[in-house]
């Protein structure tokens, strides 16, 4: 009977542990200062580069822009991961290098973007199945209306 209790609960734990997530961490990862912990008018570039350490990326239109990212995923056995924290911290700098503004954005502030899955119609003509398979074979067939003397197979 103890034996059984045992080997139950044995079986217990392993079919739980199977279930506990696994977290990935991706991006910025604080060693000692937060992104969000940036004072404007109080830091400079370089406490906040002392502070933090290099960006993630920079903005594209100009380098007053920094961007700290980092997001962390779990995934549950076998399924595909989910992202269950985000924080993305901007921080812009004014013109005499302070920070002028830290900007914190987490999950809520993202947007769904749903993406167009029409295709792009190419020019050229649709083979048929025949054309296709004997196409290979090396037998071209010419539509009714092409002259096959012009290099470009039309009717002049």
């Amino acid at each position: 009977m103890a034996r059984r209790a045992i080997l139950a609960a044995a079986l217990l734990a392993i079919t739980t542990s199977a279930c506990t997530p696994t977290r990935d961490f991706h991006g910025y990862i604080a060693d000692e200062a937060l992104p969000q912990e940036i004072e404007p008018t109080v830091d400079t570039r370089s406490t906040v580069l002392a502070r933090l350490g290099s960006p993630s990326t920079k903005s594209i239109f100009d380098d007053d822009t920094w961007i700290y990212m980092s997001a962390e995923r779990e995934r549950i056995a076998f399924f595909k991961p989910k992202v269950s924290k985000r924080t993305v911290t901007a921080i812009r700098f004014g013109e005499d290098n302070t920070v002028s503004e830290v900007l914190n954005y987490d999950q809520s502030h993202g947007q769904v973007i749903s993406y167009a899955s029409a295709e792009t119609p190419t020019r050229g003509r649709q083979l048929g199945l025949l054309e296709q398979i004997f196409g290979t074979l090396g037998v071209a067939a010419l539509p009714p209306e092409a002259d096959p003397n012009s290099p470009t197979g039309r009717r002049r």
